[in-house]
């Protein structure tokens, strides 16, 4: 039979091994929780960007100046707009950069016509000239 040192032993790695497994879990739960509740605080700041915050992440090129063209035109309209799309954007639902040809073709099937305002330039001898200037060379 063992003498009552080597138990004793034994029983010390053993005490020693759960100690150490227990830590371990304890640890990694802590882990957990942390990504957990940074995950929670992401989502919260998103919750409390306003519209044109989140608007500002997915539009590009003119899509702003279409936006602030039709907000002038249609103002109550385009509040309602700005929360919807932020709904969509938020769910997921709507994805990747917004340019402003897709924003004037997306107003354009909902019935609204942005008016924007157009100007026609000709390229001549390195700059470029309004249609305006050009008529009157002639």
């Amino acid at each position: 039979m063992p003498d009552d040192s080597s138990i004793e032993l034994l029983k010390r790695r053993r005490l020693l091994d759960i100690r150490r497994k227990l830590l371990i879990e304890r640890v990694e739960s802590m882990k957990e929780e942390e990504q957990e509740k940074q995950e929670k605080e992401k989502k919260q700041s998103q919750e409390k960007l306003g519209p044109k915050e989140v608007l500002k992440k997915r539009f590009v090129g003119r899509a702003w100046e279409v936006w602030y063209t039709a907000e002038a035109q249609y103002p109550e309209v385009m509040v309602r707009l700005a929360d919807a799309m932020v709904s969509l954007i938020k769910a997921g639902k709507l994805s990747g950069p917004i340019t402003g040809e897709q924003l004037y073709s997306f107003f354009r099937r909902l019935g609204l016509r942005v008016r924007l305002k157009t100007k026609i330039r000709i390229y001549e001898g390195g700059e470029l000239k309004s249609i305006a200037d050009k008529l009157k060379e002639k």
